[in-house]
């Protein structure tokens, strides 16, 4: 490469750095959780005694663990944002209704949200935020989830769609209700080609898309090296999985970006009218935190059963390896035997863990393999589940 050309992705690299930066220190990011909770808790095998240490990202899964009955959950994210959001989950669960909870977080939307608002018990920074987006849920403009970073990406993609060709939203909308795998295939197979147009295809491969979805560089960076066909590649190929191997009619995940909205049938476990009362009793050993793990774990040392560590070792990974080592360091003192850790990654294999720290590890390759084909979301290059020996 000429002298020119490394000065080029250099400075391509600064700004997708930044940029990526910019967007998380200002921005929600996540409007819903990417990771499929009904996968998690098979293997987390969540107890009565268990302390969960978890990234927040939208506090879905935190409220889902809760169903299992453990004792602590304690969520952190650097970015308060996130908590926010969460937060606001609770707080309509401990003081609201179950129907408040559903206009809001169900159909994305409530004619008084301000007036809900006023009723609920929330940290200041966590009011102050929704005082400042209560138009998120306002009901002439787009749904709440088309807010957000991620949320603004789908809705740019949706209207994208719409204006070249309309007929795409109605298959669209009946691949989500299909009920058979084989409906699925024939009806992907009629929208592939329009979806996956110039427009998106050029879209997909944008640093200001991939810092919106959440995507730092050192994640896209693996991608490319390891998919055929880059970034888009990576992308069309989970996505066609999804929509052609995994039933459609429980998968609340793409559902909720197609039509901006959830169904009774099809939601997430804490806006489903059963689980309520359930999570109205449990909402106080939920726990957040605007920080890094890291600095969680110094701040409150503990035994902790259950780390849920995302993908956010692949950032480590890559731009900060002394700080990857001192959150296993961590990890591990603040760990008992036993002690279950869960993370994703956008590679199709987990191999940046330090060699002492495995060394201490028990790794289960054949179940995160078999559940990792049976993710709704189907967005990531791997699984990991590990035990504390």
């Amino acid at each position: 490469m000429s002298s020119a050309a490394t000065l080029t992705a250099r400075v391509m690299r600064k700004a997708h750095d930044a940029l990526f930066e910019r967007v998380h220190s200002s921005t929600l990011i996540y409007n819903t959780c990417w990771e499929d909770p009904r996968l998690d808790r098979q293997m987390l095998e969540l107890q009565p005694d268990s302390r969960v240490v978890m990234i927040t990202s939208a506090g879905c899964n935190a409220l889902d663990y809760l169903l299992d009955d453990p004792a602590e959950v304690h969520a952190i994210d650097v970015n308060p944002r996130q908590n926010a959001l969460l937060e606001l989950k609770l707080a309509l669960i401990e003081h609201g209704s179950h129907d408040e909870l559903f206009r809001l977080f169900g159909e994305g939307e409530h004619p008084d949200f301000r007036g809900v608002l006023s009723q609920l018990r929330l940290p200041h920074y966590a009011r102050r935020f929704w005082e400042e987006k209560a138009n998120y849920f306002a009901s002439n403009r787009p749904s709440f989830y088309y807010r957000g970073a991620a949320g603004r990406v789908a809705w740019v993609v949706l209207q994208g769609l719409a204006k070249t060709n309309p007929k795409v939203l109605e298959l669209a909308a009946q691949l989500i209700e299909a009920q058979t795998i084989e409906e699925q295939r024939s009806l992907y197979g009629r929208l592939e080609a329009s979806f996956w147009n110039a427009f998106n295809s050029w879209l997909v491969s944008q640093p200001l898309t991939m810092a919106m979805l959440g995507v730092p560089r050192p994640q896209i960076r693996i991608i490319e090296q390891t998919s055929p066909g880059g970034l888009s590649g990576f992308v069309r190929r989970k996505m066609e999985y999804v929509f052609t191997q995994l039933p459609m009619r429980d998968n609340y995940f793409w559902r909720v970006y197609a039509t901006g909205k959830y169904t009774p049938d099809c939601c997430p476990n804490y806006l489903r009218p059963e689980h309520f009362q359930t999570l109205h009793e449990r909402t106080d050993r939920v726990h957040t935190y605007s920080t890094t793990v890291a600095k969680f774990l110094r701040q409150n040392p503990g035994e902790y059963s259950h780390f849920v560590l995302l993908d956010h070792q692949d950032w480590l990974a890559s731009h900060d390896v002394e700080g990857l080592r001192e959150e296993w360091d961590l990890i591990l003192r603040n760990s008992r035997p036993g002690t279950r850790i869960l993370m994703r990654s956008a590679s199709p294999e987990i191999d940046f863990i330090p060699s002492a720290v495995r060394d201490q590890l028990r790794f289960f390759p054949e179940l995160t393999a078999r559940l990792h084909l049976l993710d709704r979301v189907g967005t990531y290059g791997s699984t990991l589940l590990a035990e504390v020996l």
